[in-house]
């Protein structure tokens, strides 16, 4: 994106409910094969995919301005049609046109689909091949999608909704909370710098959890070999497991209590802290235990925070 337009993109999204606007539609049908592709890629708009029966893609792109209806000729929607691909792009002749672009997409289910904005929400609905979603300034919301590879944005929250992958899965955003319901996945690494992490039912071989401001409250389960570390400098941390076989666990917070309502074997120097004399609270609490067989590694460590380990 040109500099000289982005500031005219930030102006134009932030204030698109104010005052009239001036639109253009631009419709189009295209057959493609059950693995097709289709890659979009946007700088100013909301994208929603949505996956779908038959053997046609079906695009809807909305071109709006709040400015002079002049502007719509800078943008225009180009749709590259190659075997078993299509590629949808927004292309900007102008400077500081204002202009953006909407699209409301169907494909079939068992399609692939990545998708790009610069400044607007990204949304994928029901779609069984390969998903890859991001936005600069946006929410991300994915759900029913089998095959996630990865959601980013740098400003806004990403939801994931009955999500699953047999490879890995990557989730990220800067600023913005991160939530998830009903994740399946060989490993998933999810970081946020400023904003929660809220996850339930979850079920992993390996898991990163990164916050730097924000609270971690994961439920999910353990399996037998796993590896799940989650790490935040300022906020609490709840892990509810699911059965659980077994695990070790090594859980240090600096400033902050530690407390498992699992019945756990207390390792041999092991320092639950301790309290000063003035009653500011725990210090440099640290716990190494073990629950059933051990057999899955636990790492939970955070600098100001809380840490409590729950059974469901």
């Amino acid at each position: 994106v040109p500099a000289a337009t982005e500031p005219a993109i930030s102006l134009l999204y932030q204030g698109r409910n104010n005052g009239r606007q001036q639109t253009e539609r631009v419709s189009r049908k295209i057959k493609i094969g059950p693995d097709g592709r289709v890659s979009v890629h946007n700088i100013a708009g909301d994208i929603t995919v949505t996956g779908g029966s038959g053997d046609e893609v079906s695009i809807e792109a909305v071109k709006w301005t709040r400015g002079d209806r002049n502007q719509l000729a800078s943008v225009s929607v180009d749709i590259e049609e190659r075997a078993g691909r299509i590629d949808v792009r927004t292309m900007h002749t102008g400077r500081n046109d204002r202009v953006a672009v909407d699209y409301t997409i169907t494909l079939p289910s068992s399609a692939a689909v990545e998708v790009r904005s610069v400044s607007g929400t990204v949304k994928v609905t029901s779609v069984e091949g390969a998903v890859r979603g991001e936005t600069v300034s946006g929410d991300v919301t994915m759900a029913a999608t089998r095959r996630l590879e990865k959601a980013k944005t740098v400003s806004g929250s990403i939801s994931l909704t009955g999500v699953s992958t047999d490879g890995d899965l990557s989730v990220a955003t800067v600023s913005g909370n991160l939530t998830g319901k009903a994740l399946k996945a060989r490993g998933i690494d999810l970081g946020t710098i400023s904003g929660d992490v809220t996850m339930t039912d979850v079920m992993c071989e390996q898991l990163g959890v990164r916050s730097v401001s924000g609270n971690v409250d994961f439920g999910g389960g353990i399996v037998t070999g796993g590896r799940y570390e989650f790490h935040s400098h300022s906020g609490d941390m709840r892990l509810t497991l699911a059965n659980p076989t077994g695990f070790e666990l090594n859980a240090d917070s600096f400033s902050g209590a530690i407390r498992s309502d699992l019945p756990m074997t207390i390792n041999s120097g092991s320092d639950r802290g301790d309290r000063n004399r003035r009653g500011r609270g725990p210090q440099n609490q640290s716990l190494q235990a073990t629950y059933g067989d051990g057999s899955a590694t636990v790492i939970v460590r955070t600098f100001s925070g809380d840490i409590v380990l729950t059974e469901r």
